[in-house]
């Protein structure tokens, strides 16, 4: 059996250098009448990320949510958010970087996303929404999977899913 050759990772630097609110939005259709009642909201949370290389080594990853909240068919709230951040990424393959950019740069954002989501919902007058956590590395995996049984290729695309 051969030896693999060690790995060299000193070479290798992975630095979140920005990260801010790129667009986001909070509307509540029926306020204030929707106040007055007893609610049973459910909610949906549907996720994407995307990402664009804006220089050298540098990406630009976005986490996208969207979280809707019904009562029966009545809209409760509707809030959109765009979460981005500039990623260095130096010495990785490219396989590595499809992973980081799929998986660990969604998931540093994720945080971020939750709070201003969170933040938003309560100053709309509503309790506070606390969003569950992801494994972004479980959907960046399905997200594979998915691409190869469709179309036989791997693209750098991160993973989409409704949650």
């Amino acid at each position: 059996m051969a030896e693999k050759a060690p790995v060299d990772d000193s070479n290798k630097q992975l630095l979140l250098q920005k990260i801010y609110i790129k667009d986001c939005s909070f509307e509540s259709p029926r306020a204030p009448e929707i106040f007055k009642g007893n609610l049973t909201p459910q909610t949906q949370l549907n996720i994407k990320s995307s990402a664009k290389e804006v220089g050298t080594d540098t990406q630009e990853v976005t986490l996208t949510l969207s979280v809707e909240a019904k009562d029966q068919e009545k809209t409760l709230f509707l809030v959109e958010l765009e979460q981005a951040g500039v990623f260095l990424m130096q010495g990785y393959t490219e396989e590595e970087r499809k992973m980081l950019i799929g998986s660990y740069c969604p998931g540093a954002l994720y945080p971020f996303a939750r709070e201003a989501i969170s933040d938003m919902v309560t100053r709309g007058g509503f309790p506070q929404l606390l969003l569950q956590p992801i494994n972004f590395d479980a959907l960046y995996a399905q997200a594979v999977q998915e691409r190869l049984k469709g179309n036989g290729e791997e693209g750098a695309e991160a993973p989409k899913g409704t949650h």
